[in-house]
């Protein structure tokens, strides 16, 4: 498999229930390069948030494979794919998810916890993705004194702490207001020319159009899969 791809997904297929059975994926393909600034769009009920948690391996899909850096996760028992998600996946989410009792210092560091990084390390690690997303300033405080904004900013540091292969941004800008979410969108895409690679899923066709690239899905299908050329 070409070293550059970090998700692939070939035929996946996800269905709920039996009488009658709902299905909620129908043969999806695709993969991500690393390196990769992607939205997954769709409406309402398109299919968008099983894809999230199939390509999250929050769940696992009922037919087809799903390989994160060529790992097969179909493959892999409970505790393995819990040790691949702490690694190589980063989760960004509109509800932001951060402990209010710890700084948001501890809140990035403690996202490298599953993934047994020692503390040292991992306190080096949160100060370095605090930087990246312009928060240093802002380590020491609790999540309660900072903006919505500002809240999504440690997500995101969080998200990234590891160096994930991937990192999967759901709505992320759905909590926050006009303003504050371009300037949100505005980071996602440099960050992603820092290196590194994020999946947006989102119902919002014109946040979509920002992105280099868009892969609609409608009725738990890839009806389009778009990129566009990059400006010379």
């Amino acid at each position: 498999m070409n070293g550059d791809i970090v998700l692939q997904l070939d035929h996946v297929a996800k269905v709920y229930g039996e009488d009658p059975p709902v299905h909620a994926l129908r043969d999806v393909s695709f993969s991500v390069r690393r390196g990769e600034l992607a939205a997954i769009v769709g409406p309402s009920g398109s299919g968008k948030s099983t894809l999230l948690h199939i390509i999250g391996t929050l769940d696992r899909p009922t037919s087809g494979v799903v390989r994160i850096r060529g790992v097969d996760a179909a493959g892999l028992s409970d505790a393995e794919l819990s040790h691949l998600r702490a690694g190589q996946i980063g989760f960004v989410f509109q509800q932001f998810f951060l402990a209010e009792h710890a700084t948001v210092h501890e809140n990035v560091a403690d996202g490298l916890l599953y993934a047994g990084v020692g503390a040292a390390e991992r306190n080096r690690l949160a100060h370095e993705a605090l930087d990246r997303v312009g928060l240093t300033d802002r380590a020491s405080f609790r999540p309660s004194k900072l903006s919505g904004g500002q809240r999504q900013r440690v997500a995101i540091a969080r998200a990234l702490v590891g160096d994930p292969a991937i990192v999967l941004a759901d709505e992320p800008t759905g909590n926050l207001d006009s303003t504050t979410g371009a300037s949100i969108m505005e980071l996602i895409h440099e960050l992603n020319a820092g290196g590194a690679t994020i999946l947006m899923i989102t119902h919002d066709a014109d946040l979509a159009a920002q992105l280099p690239r868009q892969i609609r899905v409608l009725d738990g299908q890839v009806v389009s899969d778009v990129t566009r050329a990059a400006a010379s």
